[in-house]
């Protein structure tokens, strides 16, 4: 029996029958009835293909069944709406009168792709059909109104693999061994060598297929065959890689996709035709070019799937002049039209051009940001609306490493720089595989011979994506890029047997799974072994973007920084401050720790203040460079959080080592480890419980903090020093320990006569903080929300161990997002604001920011902008993305704007 991946699409009597559709109204709309602002009604894809049909470039004839029907299809349990089938077979009945054709005629058949199309574009994430139409008398008249028998038998041959893979739910590789075969046989290395009577014995081969997968003959009826198409596309939206790629991508609030329905044309057939994708400008550099691909004698899913390895567009230019400058004109067309670049797929049969699809194209941080700066360079784009059209997240991808210059390299082979950057890891053959890889902390290289839309969450799992097939336009690619991956396509010297885990280059090294292979992005070398890379330093037109955004932004931006390194890192990026130095990240260096754990271990307030006198000089010092590299911007300094267990070993032979080493009994110290122990640490004694409990923590701390202010005072560097009293619930306990650190900084500013104007202030993370922050801004100079800790506590998840259940969760639809990533604005976001508002109420112009993961994500950033925090702080390598995503706030929804609606 011939096994079955996907459920096969039937098609019942009743299926189209009885239940009414939920939204009545029409459902199918002709290319003329449609135009591109249509596209949450038509998809992306209908509403493109509509609108170019109405600027007159040469499209096929077709239709569209709306996006709204696909919904009402899914609410009626996969059933089509009860008025769906007549609109389709009036819109078809009035696109064979347009061509001339009726579908599947025996003498000169009609012949239409069906193909998916969300209002958002998801490359390669849902089904298409094509050559539909077609059956066994069918395609004898194709081969004589042609006069080309063996295109019309690999049409054929095309479509029963293309439907019985998508519809019928038939792996699609006993399609591709039984190709396989034939080429074999035949003694071919490509398709295009076969015979006529090749192929029709690979159809025969194919309908056999069908036939052991499921039991039935393959349906000769083109109107059935439209009717399971139409069904199967629609089921697609659900499938687990559509769903996936719309969690990773965040796309959320869609009806569904649209169906398109158009007239086929064939770049399979003799004489110049061919098929390709190009784009108006290069989607990995930004340069403006006509770039892309292109295939002689094939159709479009050849390019996408990455079956055949195509030659770039530029051989068009050499073989058909004429139609290389008709394309490069219809390119220029349509980006002057969008006023964006385009992504552009196109047919030549027999030397005449026909485009099939436009969309903006997906392209690399880098060539967004190069597009968007040279389109308000060339009077195309104003600077505002070139800060919205790059994408805040993407400003990552930038900061991805390159292959250090100096480097030794052993390359293996070379593919096609598909999507930048340099990626090592350990290669994996399936996706399944780089998914649980990853799950672990293992960084890994999916290793394909081409990628398929199923493997979409092994990409995003992995460090880099290698295929041995494919182009620049391939799946692999285009996805690769959408995502920041970097991606090596068409190294086609390599054998990849998937079946064995192994690759072959061409000196004959092989490669296993689990081995260390690096890959280039730049170059597409694939390397053995895991090369040095080094990070990149921000281009000259992404620091102009930013400095548009910094005009026009109202929040500031700051870094988590702990190092003097790490602050620097920061200002380079643009942060305005650090609103976030973790003290605790100092104590583990080798020459700390000792002192660190000496005063853990201490049996009174004497042995512990002599263990923190010796740490003392070393926090001045990790203080004074930090405050001297940020040179007068603001510095937040939170006082230690964790708790004290986090400091001591927990293993045996840990333990008896560190006994040795400070000569104490080994009893003595799991006796304190065990007087430490907590049943839930996050909750128990941390923060400022610590303090309060052994105030000379802090008294340490801030003398630290002050004396090194000072000795930059001295030396003639301004500071601007905020002191933060971590995990405050209560009025009280800020108050008795800002009352030390002022104490203290009091006395050393005694002592050394310089005034230093130090604020304490808060770090806003428990709920009962929110709702009371009016009585601790009675005396906290400034608050920051630690939107980690907020959402563990308010939502009462452990982050370690919220990623157990949060996937299953956001599959249900339970949370639209992982709450530690991206700010839940509904009841964490409540409190935050309720901080804010109450907290000014107390005290007016009330300094309020956010730290943690959420102040480099942008839809909490729009957050943050809307409920009026001052500033956002963020990782180093996030600062770029919050100066974007702040600006692109304030553009969007204006404080000035906002604050008249308040009132």
């Amino acid at each position: 029996m011939v096994k079955q991946t996907k459920p096969p699409v039937a098609v019942t009597p009743d299926l189209c029958l009885s239940t009414p559709a939920p939204v009545a109204g029409k459902r199918v709309y002709a290319f003329s009835e449609g135009r591109a602002e249509m596209r949450e009604l038509l998809g992306g894809k209908g509403a493109n293909v509509a609108e170019m049909a109405r600027l007159g470039i040469p499209v096929p004839p077709g239709f569209v069944i709306t996006t709204e029907t696909c919904r009402d299809f899914n609410t009626l349990g996969q059933r089509f709406p009860a008025d769906l089938q007549l609109q389709v077979d009036k819109a078809l009945a009035a696109l064979e009168a347009q061509s001339g054709r009726k579908l599947g005629d025996a003498e000169d058949p009609l012949l239409v792709s069906v193909r998916s199309g969300a209002a958002i574009s998801m490359p390669g994430m849902m089904d298409t059909v094509l050559n539909l139409g077609l059956n066994d008398r069918a395609v004898a008249g194709l081969a004589r109104k042609s006069g080309d028998v063996r295109f019309a038998w690999d049409a054929y041959r095309r479509f029963i693999q293309m439907f019985g893979d998508v519809v019928l739910g038939i792996d699609h590789a006993l399609f591709e061994e039984a190709l396989a075969e034939a080429r074999a046989e035949r003694g071919v290395a490509e398709d295009t060598g076969l015979t006529p009577v090749d192929l029709t014995r690979l159809v025969d081969r194919y309908k056999l297929i069908v036939r052991q997968a499921t039991g039935a003959e393959f349906p000769q009826e083109p109107e059935v065959q439209l009717m399971k198409a139409i069904r199967a596309v629609f089921m697609s939206w659900e499938s687990q890689r559509a769903r996936t790629y719309r969690r990773i991508e965040g796309i959320t609030g869609l009806a569904g996709t649209a169906v398109t329905i158009q007239a086929m044309v064939f770049g399979n057939r003799a004489g110049e035709s061919g098929t390709g994708v190009v784009f108006s400008r290069n989607p990995v550099t930004g340069e403006r070019e006509l770039y892309g691909e292109f295939l002689a004698n094939a159709q479009g899913e050849d390019v996408v799937a990455g079956i055949r390895t195509p030659e770039p567009v530029a051989v068009l230019k050499e073989r058909m002049p004429g139609l290389y400058d008709e394309l490069t004109a219809l390119s220029d067309k349509l980006e002057a039209h969008y006023r964006d670049m385009q992504d552009i797929e196109f047919t030549i049969e027999q030397g005449k051009l026909f485009l099939l699809q436009t969309r903006g194209g997906k392209r690399s941080a880098r060539a967004a940001v190069r597009i968007a700066t040279d389109l308000v360079a060339e009077g195309v784009l104003t600077r505002e609306e070139a800060l919205l059209r790059v994408d805040a997240m993407s400003l990552d991808q930038l900061l991805h490493p390159t292959i250090a210059p100096d480097a030794k390299r052993t390359v293996l082979a070379r593919g096609l720089p598909a999507s930048p950057g340099a990626a090592a890891g350990a290669v994996v053959f399936c996706a399944d595989a780089a998914e649980a890889a990853a799950a672990r902390g293992d960084k890994v290289i999916l290793v394909r011979r081409e990628t398929s839309p199923e493997d979409v969450h092994g990409m995003h799992a992995a460090q880099g994506v290698l295929t041995a097939t494919g182009g620049m336009t391939s799946h692999a690619a285009v996805v690769a890029r959408g995502m920041g991956k970097c991606c090596v396509t068409g190294a086609g010297t390599l054998i990849i047997n998937e079946a064995a885990e192994t690759i072959t280059a061409p000196d004959g090294t092989v490669v296993k799974a689990g081995d260390l292979i690096t890959l280039d992005g730049g170059t597409g070398e694939v390397m053995l072994g895991a090369v040095e890379t080094v990070l990149p330093e921000l281009g000259e037109d992404v620091r102009q973007l930013l400095a548009w955004a910094d005009a026009v932004r109202e929040m500031k931006v700051r870094a988590n920084a702990d190092t003097p390194e790490d602050a620097a890192r920061a200002r380079d990026f643009g942060a305005e401050g650090i609103g976030l130095c973790r003290t605790e990240h100092m104590f583990f260096a080798p020459e700390r720790i000792r002192a660190m754990r000496e005063m853990i271990l201490a049996e009174d307030e004497a042995g512990r203040i002599a263990a923190l006198d010796r740490l003392l000089p070393y926090q001045r010092a990790d203080f004074a460079g930090i405050l001297k590299e940020m040179a007068g911007l603001p510095v937040t300094i939170r006082l230690l959080d964790p708790p004290l267990h986090e400091f001591l070993p927990q293993g045996e032979g840990a333990i008896a080592e560190l006994a040795g080493d400070l000569k104490v009994p080994v009893e003595r110290l799991k006796d304190r480890l065990h007087a430490l122990h907590e049943a839930n640490p996050m909750m128990g004694h941390r923060g400022c419980r610590l303090m309060i409990t052994y105030p000379e923590i802090a008294r340490m701390q801030a003398r630290a903090i002050t004396e090194a202010a000072s000795q930059l005072a001295a030396e003639g560097v301004e500071t601007a020093v905020e002191v933060m009293v971590p995990l405050v619930g209560l009025e009280g306990e800020f108050n008795a320990l800002a009352d030390v650190v002022r104490d203290e900084a009091a006395k050393v500013e005694a002592e050394t006569g310089h005034t230093l104007a130090i604020k304490v202030g808060t770090m806003i993370e428990l709920p009962r903080a929110c709702l009371r922050a009016g009585e601790i801004a009675a005396s906290a100079e400034f608050f920051s929300f630690g939107t980690n800790d907020l959402t563990q506590f308010t939502f009462g998840f452990s982050r370690d161990d919220a990623g157990k259940f949060v996937p299953a969760y956001r599959e249900r639809g339970l949370l639209a997002h992982d709450p530690f990533a991206s700010l839940d604005t509904d009841g964490v976001g409540d409190l935050v604001a309720i901080g804010v508002a109450r907290g000014r109420a107390k005290r007016a112009g009330l300094k309020t920011g956010i730290c943690g993961e959420h102040g480099g994500d942008p839809a909490s950033i729009a957050f943050c902008h809307g409920a009026g925090l001052d500033y956002v702080s963020c990782s180093p390598y996030r600062v770029p993305v919050a100066r974007l995503a702040a600006a692109q706030a304030s553009l969007k929804a204006p404080r000035t704007v906002l604050a008249a609606a308040a009132e």
